[in-house]
């Protein structure tokens, strides 16, 4: 790979790699609590909705303590709605305040809380893993690519996963659309960032240079 994809690759990182998770104050890692925010995350990114709406509603519910299926379940629907309007997610508020309560019930009942069950029983199969991910009431596929792209941060044999939108910005800015040639210019445990740099890019205006001075 050229020195000028490499470099065009670390200007993505400097410039745009901060995880929506980051972003949403979860300290990603491979235990049971983060897991199940990022999942709560994914979710409310797969509405038509304003990311940034979707990651300050993700941060007001779990400020609002919902950092666990338990709690989430546990939680009357008016305060999972009403930490959702904190975050100004109104538009979907009532029903995926709902859902949230569903998700977290799947969670709870299926892998018992702990959504690395979900990585065993996926057994290493990115593509049985997003539809399991997609088992959960409002996961659809955006859903599903959101968490993929984001957890393999956490869990290496999700590596690489750069999904359409992610190819999309990889394009914007004149790199290889090809998962594996991408994931030759940084670092795997940079992949997470990687991507969500690229997503990012995808999501400027048409008028904006992702890496003008």
């Amino acid at each position: 790979m050229s020195s000028s994809a490499e470099q065009t690759a670390c200007a993505v990182l400097d410039r745009y790699g901060t995880t929506y998770a980051e972003e949403a104050g979860i300290r990603l890692a491979d235990t049971p609590a983060p897991l199940f925010q990022l999942l709560v995350l994914a979710e409310l990114l797969s509405a038509r909705i304003d990311a940034g709406i979707a990651v300050a509603a993700a941060v007001e519910l779990r400020e609002a303590g919902f950092t666990t299926p338990e709690r989430m379940r546990a939680a009357a629907g008016q305060d999972r709605v009403d930490a959702l309007g904190r975050g100004h997610y109104r538009r979907y508020d009532e029903r995926t305040a709902t859902q949230l309560g569903d998700l977290a019930g799947l969670v709870l009942d299926r892998y018992g809380g702990d959504l690395r069950r979900l990585a065993a029983e996926a057994d290493g199969d990115r593509g049985r893993a997003a539809g399991l991910l997609q088992e959960v009431k409002g996961i659809g596929p955006t859903g599903a690519a959101v968490f993929l792209r984001e957890v393999q941060a956490v869990w290496p044999w999700v590596r690489p996963h750069l999904d359409d939108r992610a190819l999309d910005g990889a394009r914007r800015v004149g790199l290889p659309t090809d998962a594996d040639a991408l994931a030759r210019l940084v670092p795997g445990d940079e992949l997470a960032r990687f991507a969500a740099g690229l997503v990012r890019i995808r999501l400027l205006g048409d008028d904006e240079d992702p890496l003008g001075g």
